[in-house]
């Protein structure tokens, strides 16, 4: 074979004449001949092997030339003819390859072959890869979602044949092919045409998809080796970052890819190669669009999930990318960090460079914490919380990372939050510590540990020896003041200073008798410890003479300095050393030596302790500061935040966290939430923490159940419990089968068969309740246990157990089960009914103060279960009375006639002093619940059984009538009153005058016993100063109020009396109960309650928190439900946005919220808000009427809105007479998110404010509209902005008049002009503002003085009614308002009556 195969750039290249010795392309087939000319290739194929392709070579060439024009058939078969020759060759080449005696010729054949299958197959299969990915784009699923039968078949098919394709590439390329090269340098050409196939099909959209996995791994490991063994590692690592920067959905594929190559194939140098790419684009570079960053990023994290210890080298390249501007890179380098952290970087076996980088990374990740952009925030939390579940952050790091995460828990950003609440989850979940310890009982033993650690240092430091300073260092700090003594000693002196030196050296003398060499050294070195120089050098030089065969004192022979202090430093520290020696030389003592080892130790020990407690203490606050902010947020309305909160009390709750009940049972409300993901999650993290116990037998898990839901009962409120029901009673309602077990154990708890607290039998009983519920047979068979057991003979010794027993007991009767059949009750003579009579009528005398929550239950289920209840409570009523003359009597003053208690004041406080107010006031507190539940009892039951029964006789008659012309017209008349919706309006509207009627004349009949109480009522009520007894007050002013409910006529003559009470009760919890009451008769009278409505709203101003917090309760729920009509009186609620009680700002923001759902109702209300804030009387400060505008701007959020209050505030100036008026005008303009259109408006204005711009108050809000406008404004309203600033700064600085007539001559004119405009502008309109009173305030009731009481009137011009309480007058009955003071004309509310309904 005399030529040679070179692979072609481009395909047309191999029809030109190449090279000496080139192949060139001879024939190029036309597309009909191409069948025939495939049908030759394959049969050469069969018989003469893959060589073949040397000879039909050009028919696959002619393929690819015609490549648009052929079928897909012959592209087909080509593609599985050339798949042939290449797996052909991958057979016969190793033998081959490992031949010594293979010929060149030979060699060449087998290359030449290798090239051009390889060279059309790939070419083939980017042809056909184009033409699949084409076609799926064509027959892309439409909205049916239905592929074209064809194109679907097609690409199928396709999916196949591309993985068997590159099976046969890889197969023979694994082969080392290297050696039929020359040199084994393998052409570039050749691997470009592999490797530019492979990464031509990584550029289809679905290779990212499961189904592609087997083509995906085929890519790879083909790669692989093109790295490996063809030097494709530079080409690589460079296409890696090309791909990534056009396809976003290969980033997983190549960290795929390269992990394998890292790993598998040995090439480590890859991962430094792309990180090296990534890590030098710049920020400005990333920051362009269709830069590929989010594929970088994700790229990074993925690859650094896989092979995070390979990447720990080429980090420092990443971490310039935490500067940078893309927040993308930024997450990307945080989670790579986390996985080395988490797989790498971890654990105790640490060097020390491991460790440098690890608290290296951690303080990186800390940082970012803090990161500008939410995501980054987010994503480092979630990489925390990673760690914190691997158990990879370091014990000492605990702490502070858990600040930072409660600090996050207050982020902008939900998603922050969310993972903040996760992260502070897996803190609690792997903590180190004890979590059931709350910090104050952590305070004890952490202060008694302490004390120990600081005794044991002092104890040792008592015994520990004194430090010993070395003589060198001492000699070292006295050398130079030494020195100048020794000189001056030796210099000549005067004759004082030689009599002096006599003396000293006489003193020196009497020091050196009887001593030796040895001991005067001693003595020297002691002078010289203690400061006396002089001393010791002059000794030292009488030394000399005294001994001079002495070794110390040998040098001194020549007396000069230096020799004198060479001799002194010898004796000085020649002392020190010889000591030390000595010490040396001494044998150790191993016992102190063990006991000092064991003090050391246990101090350690006791250092460990006292850090330990240290960490557990700040451990346990900081989960207590995150236990409060999340419990805060099991309301929010972001849905995903409130799912987070439960699943975190959930969490805590588990691993019994000290105060983790609170957020469990703060999150029962939630049961009830219309967001159905709420309900859903707050039910199933109840069924996980108490509905599926833990337990060897059923027993042992009824038991634990019963345990836990106990604990949660005990102590919790009324709205806790109803709450509680919901759940159980779904419990009880799904087939368990440990419902009868847990049954059981509630009726031994309640019973006493197993020892247990009051409390926890009270839960018990409730729980049976709860149970009955879902199923009546529980307390119904078991009513007579439940009679004995709390409502026999000890029933006065525990009113609350009977109280819960009653409660439970009422789960039976239809009006909690709302039963459509038959009423179910049970006869008077029930033993039930006789033990609940019977503990009332003695628990009137006896003072017990939970005898009234016991009565009210217990009237309650006398009325839904007994048959004729009102006959019952008659007797009732007729027992405790006389029980309550007994009482008198026994005091010692027998009155028979009942009736003289009101005869005279005198008689009157004699028997009032012999009563107890206590029990007087249970009586008239019974009283009033049995008037209400008469009430409720006529309106309810006996309506509800008069429909059922006429229900049933229209039904018995229609069966009795047989089918005749008669009844069809009867039909035919009906269906037309159906369609009219006339159908059974008259009987019900006859029924309910029934019911009206029998509670306007009969319950308070002469002949009824509720009658004769109503005179004491009043009077007690009325007569604050004689009866000033709490209790006494609020039952009788409850019981009034429930009696008002009986009827209109009731409730017109008592109105004044009520509204009194409200207004001038000393005592805050009954002006609160009053407001109830009072709230319950507006919904109930709406007509006679709607002129006092300006009183309700009077005590929104209460000086008491609990009365102003009620008063807002109620009059939300009346303003809401459209009881009561929105009106000017709606700023005193928004004066509660500042209230100092935090509680009853929630309220009033929660009104606000709840009203800003109404249309326009706030839009329609501000003005006259802002009138009444403004208002100089109010005296409010503009600091708050700010703060309270801004929450109420907030809600307009409308164009159309926005310009109609820029039009109406600025009309407001004209009318405004403060300067203070002017400024909260100006003020409240501002806080408006202005809009062109009023801007516009603003501009139009002009005249209203011009005259009012030199005031600052007036200036500043005016200019800041203008500051906000002017962002982000297009260049011609900038324009306009700029202009309007201008002037407003031009009048501000020099007066309107100034501004407006320049010239001086013609002032006059223009001052005269424009007031006549201003007339014109604003005609006074006096027939308009006679007619209405709209937008006038109303005069504040509790701004009024303590001596007079206002009733609302109709006219502006009625004076001032006087009301004054009698406390200790003799006519206490004129308390209340006189008659003339009632309201006379009222605005009728228009209640729509049953047909008008239906008709609609």
């Amino acid at each position: 074979m005399s030529w040679d195969f070179i692979v072609p750039v481009c395909v047309g290249d191999l029809v030109k004449t190449g090279g000496i010795n080139q192949y060139v392309v001879q024939d190029v087939v036309s597309p009909k001949h191409l069948p025939s000319c495939l049908s030759k290739f394959k049969a050469a194929l069969r018989s003469q092997g893959p060589l073949c392709i040397l000879e039909h070579f050009d028919t696959g060439y002619s393929v690819l030339q015609h490549c648009n024009s052929v079928e897909l058939g012959v592209k087909e078969d080509t593609l599985e003819l050339l798949v042939q020759v290449v797996s052909g060759l991958a057979a016969s080449l190793p033998a081959l390859l490992v031949s010594t005696s293979v010929s060149a010729a030979e060699r060449k054949e087998k290359l030449n072959a290798v090239k051009m299958s390889v060279y059309l197959l790939c070419k083939l299969t980017e042809t056909l890869e184009s033409d699949s990915y084409r076609q799926s784009i064509v027959t892309a699923p439409g909205k049916g979602g239905k592929k074209g039968k064809a194109g679907g078949e097609g690409l199928l098919q396709w999916d196949s044949e591309r993985e068997k394709v590159l099976q046969a590439l890889v197969q023979l390329l694994q082969l080392d092919i290297r050696s039929l090269w020359n040199l084994s340098l393998v052409e570039e050409e050749f691997i470009s045409c592999v490797t530019c196939c492979c990464y031509k099909l990584l550029e289809n959209p679905t290779i990212g998809h499961v189904k592609s996995k087997p083509t995906r791994d085929c890519i790879i490991h083909l790669l692989g080796v093109q790295i490996k063994k063809y030097n494709h590692l530079l080409g690589a690592s460079v296409k890696v970052i090309q791909l990534l920067q056009h396809f976003e959905q290969l980033s997983s594929v190549f960290a795929q890819a390269v992990s394998v190559w890292s790993t598998e194939y040995g090439i480590k140098a890859i991962i430094g190669e792309v990180i090296r790419e990534i890590g030098q684009k710049s920020s400005e570079e990333l920051a362009r669009e269709g830069s590929g960053v989010k594929a970088f990023a994700s790229f990074l994290s993925e690859l650094g999930a896989l092979v995070p210890e390979l990447m720990i080298p080429n980090i420092s390249v990443l971490i310039t990318h935490l500067e940078g501007e893309s927040h993308a890179m930024r997450v990307a380098v945080c989670e790579v960090l986390g996985e080395i952290l988490v797989r790498v970087l971890c654990g105790d076996g640490l060097d020390e460079s491991g460790k440098a980088d690890r608290d290296r990374f951690f303080d990186t990740l800390q940082e970012h914490l803090h990161d500008t952009h939410s995501h980054v925030r987010a994503r480092v939390l979630q990489v925390y919380t990673r760690i914190v579940n691997s158990k990879a952050l370091p014990l000492c790091r605990y702490s502070e990372v858990m600040e930072l995460a409660v600090g996050r828990l207050m982020d902008k950003s939900i998603n922050v939050v969310k993972s903040a609440i996760q992260l502070l989850a897996a803190f609690i979940a792997h903590n180190p510590y004890s979590c059931k310890l709350s910090s104050a009982d952590l305070k004890k033993p952490l202060e008694k540990e302490t004390s120990k650690l600081r005794e044991m240092k002092e104890k040792l430091e008592g015994m520990a020896p004194v430090a010993v300073i070395k003589a060198s260092e001492l000699w070292a700090a006295m050398e130079p003041e030494l020195l100048v003594t020794v000189r001056t000693e030796l210099e000549p002196t005067s004759e004082a200073e030689k009599a002096q030196q006599e003396d000293d050296d006489r003193d020196v003398e009497e020091d050196e008798e009887a001593e030796d060499d040895r001991a005067t050294a001693v003595k020297i070195a002691q002078y010289l410890r203690v400061n006396k120089y002089r001393n010791a050098v002059r000794l030292c030089i009488r030394a000399h003479g005294c001994f001079p065969e002495s070794d110390m004192f040998a040098s001194l022979s020549t007396l000069t300095p230096e020799t004198l202090m060479y001799t002194l430093a010898l004796i000085f520290k020649g002392s020190d050393e010889d000591a030390s020696e000595l010490s040396q030389n001494l044998p150790p003592t191993p016992q102190k030596e063990g006991e000092k080892e064991g003090e050391d130790g246990e101090l350690k020990k006791q250092e460990m302790l006292v850090q330990y407690l240290r960490d557990t203490e700040t451990f346990a606050l900081q989960v207590e500061r995150a236990i409060s902010v999340i419990n805060s947020m099991l309301y929010w309305k972001t849905t995903s935040v409130v799912q987070e909160a439960v699943q975190f009390c959930v969490t805590v709750c588990e691993f019994s966290v000290a105060n983790s009940v609170s957020g469990v049972r703060k999150m029962l409300p939630l049961v009830w939430s219309t967001d159905a993901a709420i309900k859903d999650a707050v039910v199933q993290a109840y069924r996980r923490l108490y509905l599926n116990p833990q337990g060897d037998t059923v027993r042992m898990k009824a038991q634990t159940l019963v345990d836990s839901l106990s604990e949660l009962m005990v102590d919790a409120s009324l709205g806790t419990i109803q709450c509680l029901e919901e759940i159980v009673q779904e419990f009880f309602g799904s087939s368990s089968n440990l419902q009868s077990t847990v049954v059981q154990v509630l009726w031994e708890r309640f019973t006493g068969k197993r020892e247990t607290s009051v409390l926890h039998r009270r839960a018990a009983v409730l729980l049976l309740g709860m149970a009955a519920r879902a199923e009546r047979e529980v307390v119904l068979s078991n009513l007579d246990t439940l009679c004995s057991v709390a409502l026999g003979e000890k029933v006065t010794e525990d009113f609350l157990l009977a109280r819960d027993s009653v409660i439970t007991i009422c789960s039976i009767t239809d009006h909690v089960r709302q039963s459509k059949g038959a009423p179910f009750r049970l006869p008077q003579d029930h033993q039930l009914f006789t033990c609940l009579t019977q503990a009332i009528a003695e628990g009137v005398v006896m003072e017990d103060p939970y005898w009234q929550s016991f009565m009210e239950q217990a009237v309650r289920l006398i009325y839904f279960l007994a048959e004729s209840p009102d006959q019952l409570c008659s007797r009732l009523l007729q027992r405790s009375a006389r029980l309550i003359l007994d009482q008198i009597a026994e005091g010692g003053e027998v009155n028979k006639d009942a009736g003289q208690m009101q005869d005279g004041s005198q008689e009157s406080s004699e028997q009032g002093e012999q009563v107890s107010c206590v029990c007087l006031a249970q009586l008239l507190a019974l009283c009033g619940c049995v008037a209400f539940w008469q009430v409720s009892h006529l309106e309810r039951s006996v309506s509800a059984e008069l429909r059922r029964r006429r229900g049933e006789t229209e039904e018995r008659e229609e069966k009795e009538k047989g089918p005749s012309s008669k009844a069809k017209q009867a039909a035919n008349e009906s269906a037309m009153e159906e369609e009219l919706g006339l159908i059974g309006a008259s009987a019900e509207d006859t029924e309910a005058e029934l019911i009206r009627k029998i509670c306007e004349t009969e319950l308070l009949a002469e002949e009824n016993l509720l009658c004769a109480f109503l005179p004491l009522l009043v009077r007690v009520c009325s007569s604050p100063g004689r009866y000033s007894h709490p209790q006494l007050t609020t039952a009788a002013c409850l019981a009034l109020s429930q009696y008002m409910m009986i009827s209109p006529s009731v409730c017109e003559e008592n109105i004044r009396l009520m509204f009194t009470v409200l207004e001038r009760s000393a005592f805050p919890v009954v002006r609160a109960n009053a407001i109830i009451a009072l709230g319950d008769l507006t919904v109930r009278f709406p007509n006679i309650l709607e002129p006092w409505t300006q009183n309700l709203y009077a005590r929104l101003s209460d000086e008491v928190p609990s009365v102003r917090q009620t008063a807002v309760t109620v009059l939300t729920q009346l303003v809401l439900k459209d009881v009561l009509k929105v009106k000017g009186q709606v700023s005193e609620v928004a004066v509660l946005l500042i209230d100092p009680d935090p509680h009853i700002t929630s309220l009033a923001l929660n009104f606000f919220n709840e009203l800003a759902t109404k249309d326009n109702a706030i839009y329609n209300l501000l003005p006259d808000i802002i009138s009444r804030l403004s208002d100089p009387e109010r005296g409010m400060t503009s600091e708050d009427f700010n703060t309270i505008m801004k929450q109420l701007f907030s809600y307009i959020t409308k164009e159309r809105q926005t310009e109609s209050l820029v039009e109406k505030l600025c009309q407001r100036f004209r009318t405004a007479k403060t300067e203070r008026q002017w400024c909260d005008l100006a003020m409240s303009l501002s806080l408006l998110s202005m809009c062109e259109r009023g801007f516009k408006r603003l501009q139009e204005c002009w005249e209203c404010y011009s005259d009012k711009l030199t005031e600052p108050g007036v200036y500043q809000p005016l200019l800041s509209i203008t500051a906000k406008l002017r962002r982000g404004a297009k260049a011609q309203f900038k324009a306009q902005v700029d202009e309007f600033e201008k002037r407003l700064t031009a009048v501000h600085t020099r007066g309107l008049e100034n501004v407006e007539s320049p010239e001086m001559d013609e002032e006059n004119q223009k001052e005269g002009g424009s007031s006549e405009k201003t007339v014109m502008c604003t005609p006074l309109l006096p027939e308009a503002v006679r007619g209405t009173k709209r937008g006038q305030a109303k005069p504040s009731v509790s701004g009024r003085g303590n001596d007079s009481f206002v009733t609302p009137q109709k006219s502006r011009k009625s004076k001032k009614p006087m009301i004054t309480f009698s406390s200790d007058e003799e006519d206490e009955e004129d308390a209340v308002m006189a008659e003339s003071e009632t309201p006379k004309v009222t605005t009728p509310i228009a209640r729509t009556s049953r047909r008008a309904r239906l008709r609609n």
